[in-house]
């Protein structure tokens, strides 16, 4: 396999780690967002019972993502860090907030409120932030002579602000329709209306993304508009608005699990869209995973580890949802 192969292969390794992130945090995160309208303790305490078994475990993606860009992609990775410290310390401060509050909460009635604001105050940090970050990478980073070029604040525009928002929301509609899929009873139905309230929100805010990011840059603006990919701009708002078709049919027809698959159609189209935008562009607009890749020796020594660790974690990963598949007991669970 030829160097240029090996960076390719990595890097669908790593958009790939990214993506599992994003949606099997998303949802998790998305419970936490939710939380504080949710006034019972019962009903918080059911909430996160559906995400016991997995919360920790969905975050190993993070860790993948993150190291392998630094192992594969030192170069992206010694040019993003910089550019995007203060959101990025922010997301790590924030999941070990929610991290400690989830085993917390359970240890105490006393300061029990205390836990359940880091619980809804670290998911809610932790979302914003991702959000800006990847409004940040879009936007694209100043490079000069393989180093950042940028200020400390470059990262923070409003475009940043915004996707920082809408990522927010997008992760409130995981977790509403996950719950729709694994509660039941008034919890259920409450969590069918904040499904309801997320999608159109979530709608409305990738559509005035999708118009906002082709003006950030020419080449986004030549991809989408021009030359043989034009018919992207075509195909891509139509399954967008085919997999919300699915989502709210699945909402008022009952069909539990079908608003939680189509919310992750929705998130992979805009991840696809993402990638589309990107390619072959590592750190945009100017290093790209040819630029930024690590010696090939390095590439084929660390792909032999990632054929046999990444499906182990898929492995592990499908056993733990087959485990704990179907609704939650409210009278069980993790105390």
């Amino acid at each position: 396999m030829s160097p240029s192969d090996l960076a390719f292969v990595w890097a669908g390794l790593i958009a790939f780690s990214v993506f599992a992130y994003v949606v099997m945090d998303g949802f998790d995160l998305g419970i936490g967002i939710l939380f504080p309208f949710f006034k019972r303790d019962e009903d918080r305490g059911v909430m996160m019972n559906s995400i016991a078994p997995v919360w920790d475990g969905n975050e190993t993606w993070l860790v993948l993502g993150g190291g392998g860009l630094m192992a594969v992609f030192p170069l992206a990775y010694a040019v993003i860090m910089p550019a995007l410290y203060a959101p990025i310390i922010a997301m790590l401060i924030a999941l070990i907030f929610r991290g400690v509050a989830f085993e917390f909460r359970w240890r105490t009635k006393r300061a029990q409120f205390l836990w359940d604001g880091g619980f809804a105050g670290g998911s809610i940090v932790a979302a914003f932030a991702q959000g800006v970050t990847l409004g940040a990478l879009v936007q694209g980073i100043r490079v000069e002579g393989r180093a950042y070029a940028g200020g400390w604040w470059d990262w923070l525009t409003p475009f940043s602000v915004f996707t920082g928002f809408a990522l927010v929301v997008g992760y409130a509609l995981l977790g509403a329709t996950w719950l729709v899929m694994k509660t039941s009873g008034e919890l259920h139905e409450q969590a069918k209306r904040f499904a309801l309230i997320a999608g159109g929100v979530s709608l409305a805010m990738i559509g005035m993304a999708s118009l906002w990011t082709p003006f950030l840059n020419a080449i986004y603006l030549e991809r989408w508009f021009t030359g043989p990919t034009v018919w992207l701009s075509v195909a891509m708002p139509m399954l967008v608005g085919g997999a919300a078709l699915m989502l709210y049919r699945g909402l008022y027809n009952g069909r539990d699990a079908q608003p939680f698959l189509s919310a992750l159609a929705i998130f992979f189209l805009c991840y696809l869209g993402i990638g589309i935008s990107f390619y072959p562009m590592i750190a945009p607009p100017s290093v790209s995973i040819w630029d930024a890749a690590a010696p090939a020796e390095s590439l084929a020594f660390l792909l032999v580890g990632a054929v046999v660790l990444i499906p182990m974690i898929l492995g592990y990963t499908a056993y733990a949802y087959w485990v704990f598949r179907g609704k939650v007991d409210p009278a069980e669970g993790y105390h």
